[in-house]
Formats: C-alpha cells, structure tokens, sequence
C-alpha cells in the first residue's frame, strides 16, 4: 500500500512542485503574490518528507548505501542532536569499538534523530540520554532470546534515556505506523516506524527495552563489512542551469510530461516529447542525430525506460541517459536500473535540481 500511495502521490506532487516553481521564476521579488507561491512549495515539501516517511515504514525508498564507520556517523551528528536537547536532559556519548557498515548515512542519521527526539518527548522533567556504539556478535543465545537474527558480526548503535518507560501494551505497537502516546497536534506517530523500516532496509535489527517509571533502551544490530571507507567529497553545483541542447523526454504521465518539457524549454532547451517506451524509440529513430539526452521514466506502457535504452543505444551506443520514477525502490530495481552505472533521480524533483542534473550530464 506505501509504495502504490507513494507512487501516485509523487507524480502529483511533482506537478505541483513543478507548476509553483514555475510561476515562482515569472514573479519578482517583490510581487505580493510570491509569499502565496512560496507557501505552496513549502507544503509540497513536507507532503514529500511524509510520503519518504511512508516509504521508509514500508522499506522501499532508494538509498544510496555506502560503506562508513558507525563512530564517524555518530560524531558527524552529535552537534545537531545536542541542539535537539533542552537544557535539563543531558547527552552523553560513549563510541566503543568501531565497525565498517553498509550505510545510507542521511538515513542513518534520521534513526539517531527520531529516537534522540523520542528520548526527549519522554522526559518532560528533565534527565539523561546516552548513546553508545560498539561491535557485537550475534549468535544461536540471541536467536533465542528474540526468535530472529542471521549469526555474525555487527555494529551496535544503543540509545538509552531515563524517561517515563513503557507498559507492555505500548512496547507491542511502538513501530506501528500513525500509533502514538502524544496528545493531538504533538506527533504524527511516524517516528519510530520511520526507524523500523530504515533499520529493516539495512538488513538490521531493532530491539527495545522498557519499564514504566524505568526509562527505555533501543538497541540497533547492523551487519558489518570488511570494506574500504572513501573520504566524502561534494559535488559542486554548475552555475549554468540552461542550454540549447536537444532532449527526448519519455514519459507516459502528461501532467508530468507537460511540466518537465515547459522546464526545459524556458530553459533553452529544444524538447521532443514521447508518451511511451515504443514512441521514445520512434522519435529517436527519426531525430537522432540532433538528441544530445534522453530523460526515460522507468516504468512505461509499450516499453519501459530500460527497454527503450537499450533498443536506443543499438543506434547510438554514446547517448547520455537520465532515468526517473515515482515507484519504490523495489520496483526500480525490478527494471534494471537502479544499482548500474545509469543516472536516475526520484519522483518528485524540483525543477532546479531537475535542470542541475540535466546541466551536469551533458557536460559530462
């Protein structure tokens, strides 16, 4: 159900990001309309963060997994969990040993958030969280213990607060989606299954302990690897958003279709559009010595973007590509692109990043 709702509801939101973000570029600066603009586009942002916190209960958003050290992680986002705190709940951090793990390290980092905010709402008088870091194994006594677990070695991320606890009751429907002990207006009840599903998508663990008046303990098990960590680097971002190129844009939604080629065009760009994967092929067929990019939706009738670029690159092996969906992780990868050396961008993309990305392949 998340990822059908999440499916459908991108490809709306993208239309609206995509209709303000244009309007918003026509106002000047000190057109009076422009604060109404800018409050569409600010909800459309927060209807996507809910639509990523749907998808992360339900394991399917795309994450970027790399390898890093679960310590690294930790101190990179100490300086923001601090802020989170009041002055009466103290924080403290212990990193014990440390472990290489296969990571989305922004999704990490919303794990150590929701649970440091969780710690924070359970203590309305003041008191103490602890977060700790270690390596661990798991072996046959705590497949046992919990019924679960694939046996090896692990990263150990505990967080530890002095809170009101939990009767047993609670503990049963804490990572149920919408559940909540917050009183109307105080919390959505997406926080801790936002944790679950992100922990699932690691191939980890969750497991919680808690007792009324005794405060609460979360401890997360994720798999270690024996991998190299890289240094982080950022790319910078071209300061030229336009061009004059020739595109092909593929995309079977017309809303969507009509949105992305009106960016493009006030842009400088010259856009061939194509309702499907059979009508992308023909259209290249015919023009394909003026295209420079083609920009394919994943999953389309006819043929779906992986098909099209493969019958696309028996024409011409060196045509940039850049593909696009509003369907979950599973679905993407399903189609053979998501995890290959092939650019892809998620459902729903603000037209300046959408012009970014375009502006980067093609200077490639």
């Amino acid at each position: 159900m998340a990822g059908g709702v999440a499916h459908d509801f991108n490809n709306i939101l993208m239309v609206l990001m995509g209709y303000a973000n244009l309007l918003q570029m026509k106002m000047g600066q000190n057109d009076p309309s422009r604060v109404y603009v800018d409050q569409i586009l600010a909800s459309t942002a927060k209807a996507a963060n809910i639509t990523q916190s749907l998808l992360a209960f339900g394991r399917k958003q795309v994450m970027e997994m790399k390898p890093h050290k679960i310590t690294t992680i930790v101190k990179d986002v100490e300086k923001l969990l601090r802020r989170l705190m009041p002055e009466d709940i103290g924080l403290t951090i212990k990193l014990g040993d440390d472990a290489t793990i296969m990571a989305d390290m922004t999704q990490i980092d919303q794990v150590l958030i929701n649970l440091a905010t969780n710690a924070r709402d359970a203590m309305p008088n003041g008191g103490r969280v602890v977060i700790e870091t270690g390596r661990v194994v798991i072996d046959e006594e705590f497949r046992r213990t919990y019924g679960y677990g694939k046996p090896g070695f692990y990263a150990l991320l505990s967080v530890n607060d002095t809170g009101i606890g939990m009767d047993g009751k609670t503990k049963e429907r804490i990572f149920e989606p919408f559940f909540t002990t917050k009183e109307v207006g105080k919390g959505t009840g997406l926080g801790l299954s936002i944790v679950y599903g992100i922990v699932k998508q690691h191939s980890g663990y969750i497991t919680v302990e808690s007792e009324q008046g005794k405060g609460t303990v979360f401890h997360i098990y994720l798999p270690e690897v024996r991998a190299e960590v890289a240094p982080e680097t950022k790319e910078a971002q071209p300061d030229m958003q336009g061009g004059t190129e020739t595109i092909l844009l593929a995309e079977d939604n017309l809303d969507i279709r009509r949105v992305t080629s009106h960016t493009l065009a006030i842009s400088g760009y010259t856009v061939i559009e194509a309702a499907d994967g059979r009508d992308a092929v023909e259209k290249f067929r015919e023009h394909q010595d003026e295209i420079k990019l083609i920009i394919l939706d994943v999953v389309m009738p006819e043929k779906n973007g992986k098909e099209a670029y493969e019958e696309i690159r028996t024409m011409r092996h060196d045509i940039k590509a850049l593909f696009m969906s509003g369907y979950t992780a599973d679905i993407v990868l399903d189609k053979g692109v998501f995890g290959e050396a092939l650019d892809y961008i998620a459902k729903p993309i603000a037209p300046n990043d959408l012009l970014h990305k375009v502006r980067n392949i093609l200077d490639r």
